[in-house]
Parts: structure tokens; C-alpha cells; sequence
């Protein structure tokens, strides 16, 4: 017997018994879909996170000194938890003249105790001290940025709702430091996106201008004066096309020249982030997400492949006559064999197909309802294909072995 007789006496099986055929298929179609659908979720949700923090993101590198373990992993270089004041303005003058750096952005905290806004206190740790470049004209929702020198203050979102009274431009702030009480103006409020974006925080963020609110200082190595020291800096280069180029010359000014490296304690290192280095880490944590969740799409398959090996199982007893007639006019064990696989793996195909269909529309229906944009991983529709075909071979092959180890005589004499 040929393939293709064998094809169409399998198809011909499967015609003759449509609801046992959806039955059986229907665990594929579950599995299949199921695993499709959250691959295309966690493929738009990667595109759309990586998409945002691309198109939000100054083209930039980050810069800190801390212990080996406080700069690695997501986020390492960019919190200042364990980062000591090294940066001097020395660096970043030198920083700021290296070939294609558009600008040097300086970062420190300044300890406050307590913030006051239209009668209501509440308690806080610190501020940000940066400098008014940090921010571009397109980062405000409204206001502008604060201008070195004067009592003014910047204010992310979630900052401007921690009052009962949210706050606005033109409103005026309490901080209360620790060597007096100042009252500074609410020049500006960041959008959305800039509150994503700015130094990798969504959370409520307060930034003062380092003149005159900054005040850590230490001497040069270099020039031997006092200077302002900051425990982060960001470099920008001009573009991201030169992202790759300015890193190599910050990493040996920074390793080699810089205050920064004589005066960080031994054990500490000097560690630069990149937002490429942030986007690769989001894929990474994403599509761990996405593996852990479609590993357990994936017990869907394994069922569907247990009900084909069930109803191949059952047909094998419904068609023991028939065996018993192929055996009787020259069949063999192996066109025995070759049947029942053949019908078992269009099972699969077809589940594995519609399923393929289904998960496209499950993935388009869920990123619609979170708001992304529908993204595919293209992969994983030759491998639904792939595993539609082996899980039918798989669970074929025990029913078409028992169906040929069947005696002619025997089969014959069944009713």
C-alpha cells in the first residue's frame, strides 16, 4: 500500500466520524492556540516596552561607581544604592569634550525630611539634584525646566499627586532640610513618558537644580580644589548612532584619568549601563515571562496528545474486521502501521492549523484589550506546525503497533 492510498483511506476514516475527529483534535487546537496566543501577547508586549523606552530614551550612558554587586543585574548602574560621590566637575568637563557627547548630565541626592504643600506635610527622604539639561523641552506635561541657581523644583506625575491637593505649575513647595526650611516654585510637571523614562524611575521623583540645593564636595586629585562630586552621571551622546563609539572613550577616561577613579575605594568599580543594555534586559525578563506561561500552555498539548492515542485506540477495536480483511488480501504489518500514523498525524496537522488560527486571534484580541500594538513571533508558527506532526506520530504509534500485531483469523471473526 502507497502513501497515497494510505492518505485516503485515513482521511476517509476521519471523514466518516466528524464528531469523534473534532474531539480529538479540539486538545491540539487548545494546546496549540493557547501557546500561540500568549507568544503573540508576550511578542507585542515586548515590541511595545522596547518600542517606548527606544523612542522615550536620550541616547545615553549611564555612569557609577559602586561594590561589583550593586551594579549588576536590571537597574544596577542607574540606582544610587551603594554609589559614592566620585564624579568631580573636573569629569565632567573632561566628559563633556570627549568626540560626540552632546551632554554631561550630573546626578546627586539631597537628604530632605519632610515636604509641605497647601497646609499638608508628609514625610520624604530626598531629592534629586540635576542640572537643567537634564530635561528636554518635549519631557513637560506643563512649566518648563528649573534654571540653575534659583529656589525652583521639577515634579514628576506621581509626585504631583502625593497631596490631597495635586500639584500644579506656579504651585509652591516646603522642604524641609537639614539646615533649614526653603520654599521653592513648581516650575515644571514631566509627562508620561518622561516619567517613565527619566533616570529609569516611575516613581515619585523631586528634582532640585544642584546650584544652589547640592553640596557634597570633595578635592580633585587633579586640580587640587574643591569640587562637587556625584555619585551618578549621564553621558548623551549625539545620537544612538554613536552610542557604540562614545562608551569606549568614557570607559577609558572614566578607568584611567578620571578623579573619579582615584577616588573610589579600591573595591569598588566603575560600571556604565547603556539603554541598549536596558532594552536587552527587558527582552530578557519578558521572554522568561513569556516561556514560564507558554510552559504551561504547553500541558495542553501533552492532553491532546494523550486524547489522539485514546480515539486511535478506539478505532483500532471498531475496525479490528477490517485490519482482518487488509491481512487477509496481502496486507502487511507495515501498511497496518503506516494507516493508523497517517490518520493520527492529520489529526495533529489539522488541530495544529486551526489552533495556529485561533492563537493569532486569541494573541489579537488580548493585545487589543491591553492596548498593544499586535506583534508575531513568526517562529513559533512552523513550530505549532512541527509539534502538530509529532504529537501525532507520537500518540499514533502505540495504536498503529497494537492494530498490526492483530491476528488475521481472529480479526475476522470479530463482530
Amino acid at each position: 500500500m502507497n502513501f497515497r492510498q494510505s492518505f485516503q483511506m485515513s482521511w476517509r476514516s476521519i471523514r466518516d466520524h466528524k464528531l469523534r475527529s473534532v474531539l480529538t483534535t479540539l486538545g491540539i487546537i487548545i494546546g496549540v492556540g493557547s501557546v500561540i496566543t500568549f507568544v503573540t501577547l508576550g511578542a507585542s508586549l515586548q515590541a511595545a516596552i522596547v518600542g517606548q523606552v527606544s523612542a522615550d530614551s536620550n541616547p545615553s550612558i549611564v555612569a557609577s561607581v559602586g561594590p561589583p554587586s550593586a551594579n549588576d543585574g536590571p537597574g544596577g548602574p542607574s540606582s544610587q544604592g551603594g554609589s559614592v560621590p566620585v564624579f568631580t566637575e573636573h569629569d565632567i568637563e573632561r566628559l563633556q569634550g570627549l568626540s560626540d557627547v552632546d551632554s554631561v548630565v550630573p546626578q546627586g541626592s539631597v537628604q530632605v525630611s519632610s515636604l509641605g504643600h497647601d497646609g499638608q506635610t508628609i514625610g520624604w527622604e530626598s531629592v534629586t539634584a540635576t542640572t537643567p539639561g537634564a530635561f528636554s523641552s518635549d519631557s513637560f506635561e506643563s512649566g518648563r525646566s528649573f534654571s540653575s541657581g534659583a529656589e525652583e523644583v521639577v515634579l514628576n506625575e506621581p509626585a504631583a499627586t502625593l497631596f490631597s491637593t495635586n500639584v500644579t505649575t506656579g504651585d509652591s513647595l516646603t522642604l524641609q532640610f537639614a539646615n533649614g526650611t526653603r520654599t521653592v516654585t513648581v516650575v515644571g510637571i514631566l509627562n508620561a513618558s518622561a516619567t517613565a523614562s527619566a533616570f529609569g524611575t516611575s516613581r515619585p521623583q523631586i528634582y532640585v537644580p544642584t546650584d544652589p540645593f547640592y553640596g557634597t564636595t570633595v578635592r580633585s586629585p587633579t586640580t587640587g580644589t574643591q569640587q562637587r562630586a556625584y555619585p551618578q552621571v549621564t553621558v548623551r551622546a549625539v545620537d544612538y548612532d554613536h552610542v557604540d563609539s562614545v562608551q569606549p572613550a568614557v570607559e577609558s577616561y572614566l578607568a584611567n584619568e578620571s578623579d573619579a577613579s582615584q577616588l573610589k575605594p579600591a573595591s569598588y568599580e566603575v560600571s556604565l549601563q547603556t539603554n541598549r543594555q536596558l532594552v536587552e534586559q527587558i527582552q530578557e525578563v519578558i521572554g522568561t515571562f513569556t516561556s514560564f506561561i507558554t510552559g504551561i500552555a504547553v500541558i495542553s498539548l501533552i492532553v491532546g496528545a494523550i486524547g489522539i492515542a485514546n480515539i486511535m485506540l478506539v478505532s483500532v477495536t471498531e475496525r479490528t474486521r477490517e485490519i482482518g480483511i487488509m491481512k487477509a488480501v496481502g496486507g502487511q504489518k507495515r501498511d497496518i502501521i503506516q494507516l493508523f500514523i497517517v490518520e493520527a498525524i492529520i489529526l495533529g496537522v489539522i488541530g495544529s492549523i486551526v489552533g495556529t488560527v485561533v492563537g493569532i486571534a486569541g494573541g489579537y484580541v488580548a493585545a487589543q484589550a491591553i492596548g498593544f500594538d499586535l506583534a508575531f513571533a513568526p517562529k513559533w508558527f512552523g513550530v505549532a506546525i512541527v509539534v502538530g506532526i509529532g504529537v501525532g506520530l507520537v500518540s499514533g504509534l502505540y495504536p498503529a503497533w497494537n492494530a498490526a500485531r492483530i491476528d488475521p483469523i481472529d480479526a475476522l471473526r470479530h463482530e
